[in-house]
């Protein structure tokens, strides 16, 4: 009796430590260093509070075809296939053309003074 309940309240334990794992997410870092020729921050963590993570995030399909993100997607970094050796067209064929397609429009529909270059490429101090 008293090894069963031990076993029990072990198996408990184990149970609500797997599903506390499993329901915390991944959120990548909170903040992106991007080694550029003019470095960029990414406040990674800004814009998960305020945006779905499919704004930015997608995959690729076998045929190297983009796919809209879904949830549980695994995330690769943005130039693994963002180069010049994936055969992307020529403006998102390098970090600098999709922070620029992509993050700069987003930027200049939601304000702005945040599509300003030294908001991403921060002057060294």
């Amino acid at each position: 009796m008293k090894k069963s309940f031990i076993y029990g309240v072990a198996l408990a334990f184990f149970s609500v430590v797997a599903l506390a794992g499993i329901s915390m997410a991944d959120n990548g870092p909170a903040d992106i260093h991007f080694d550029t020729k003019k470095p960029v921050v990414f406040p990674h963590a800004a814009h998960q509070a305020r945006l779905e993570c499919g704004i930015c995030h997608h995959g690729k399909d076998d045929a190297g075809k983009q796919v809209a993100y879904s949830e549980g997607m695994a995330i690769a970094k943005c130039e693994s296939c963002h180069n010049k050796d994936a055969g992307m067209p020529k403006k998102l064929s390098s970090l600098k053309g999709v922070g620029h397609a992509k993050c700069k429009t987003c930027h200049k529909e939601t304000d702005k003074k945040l599509a300003k270059c030294g908001v991403c490429h921060p002057k060294k101090k």
